[in-house]
């Protein structure tokens, strides 16, 4: 089976790191009231930043943040194990589409936690054009609207939901889970019925 994985909010912890940071810098630099739109996974959508807001805050946060982003529990183990069983794994991340030096700052902590993967694809905007060309069979992911979106087009997808996402609505086509155990009973129930 081929597996499509993100990296941010789904192997690294940066999704929430970058969270916390948002909401001090909309308190401190902006005094703005907090986000106004849940339904958004984009942060100058969710906060009604400006885009000269949401440039400084890319410009000034997003790298910084990048150093030594912890590894979510459980990931490196699920991941060392669907790779043991044999599937290919592919990262699909839309880092370095902005900030090409975001890309680096990956690898480099997926090489210190000796992270193994057959294929990078990086900068993808766009992850239903990246899974149909790739012919992914699951792509776990984090962004409740790149889920939904794949999902709607057929792929079959893990929605990797963290506390400040919201949920979606569950079809044959959409798995949501919390935590890497969620996804490593997931892949074990799927071996038992294919025995």
């Amino acid at each position: 089976m081929k597996i499509g994985i993100d990296i941010d909010g789904v192997i690294l912890d940066y999704e929430a790191k970058l969270r916390v940071y948002a909401e001090m810098y909309d308190v401190l630099e902006l005094k703005g009231k907090g986000i106004i739109n849940k339904n958004s996974d984009l942060f100058q959508e969710a906060y009604g930043w400006s885009d000269e807001q949401n440039k400084y805050f890319m410009d000034n946060y997003f790298e910084k943040l990048s150093q030594d982003i912890p590894v979510l529990p459980g990931a490196k183990e699920v991941i060392y194990y669907l790779k043991k069983c044999g599937h290919e794994l592919v990262i699909i991340s839309a880092r370095g589409t902005s900030l090409p030096n975001m890309i680096n700052l990956a690898k480099n902590i997926l090489d210190k936690n000796e992270f193994v993967f057959d294929k990078y694809i990086w900068k993808q905007k766009d992850k239903l054009k990246a899974c149909v060309e790739e012919k992914v069979d699951y792509m776990i992911d984090d962004n409740s609207t790149t889920c939904e979106r794949l999902s709607n087009n057929k792929i079959k997808t893990i929605y990797f939901k963290s506390v400040a996402t919201r949920d979606l609505e569950k079809n044959e086509y959409l798995k949501q889970v919390t935590n890497w155990g969620e996804i490593y009973r997931f892949f074990k129930e799927m071996e038992k019925e294919n025995e």
